[in-house]
């Protein structure tokens, strides 16, 4: 049998491993929740890469420059993950809008409405650093 330092040093190396698996899991399982297909036979990845797809067009170059700074707070690790949904998310308003091209409100607008509530505060900070004022915008918050 295991005595002294030994024995805490394997079940504290067992609860961290238990832990992060736990952890890893989580996420894991949501991703495969979101590749799951809804009623209209689609996942909602599968709706995210429709909208940027039909919508890749309608992108300028300084609209995608745009989307870029407003991604870059995300750890890197989630920025494209990020960057794919917030995407869909204009491109979705866009398609509805059925406009000409991504302009500043369409991009705004989608942003903030992909955007997690729990991560708008960030978002306004990183809107007020580009000087973009947010005041016809609040009602999306």
């Amino acid at each position: 049998m295991l005595h002294g330092w030994f024995l805490w040093f394997i079940l504290f190396w067992v609860i961290i491993l238990i832990t992060l698996m736990g952890i890893g899991g989580f996420f894991m399982f949501r991703k495969f929740l979101k590749r799951l297909p809804k009623e209209d036979g689609k996942s909602d990845l599968d709706w995210e890469e429709h909208f940027v797809r039909q919508t890749k067009k309608l992108w300028t170059p300084d609209k995608k420059a745009l989307l870029d700074e407003l991604v870059s707070p995300v750890p890197e690790l989630f920025r494209d993950v990020a960057r794919q949904k917030i995407a869909g998310k204009i491109g979705e308003i866009a398609l509805q809008e059925k406009v000409k091209k991504i302009d500043l409100d369409v991009l705004i607008r989608g942003y903030i409405l992909a955007t997690p509530k729990r991560d708008h505060k960030f978002l306004r900070k990183k809107l007020e650093q580009l000087n973009i004022d947010i005041a016809p915008y609040e009602h999306f918050f």
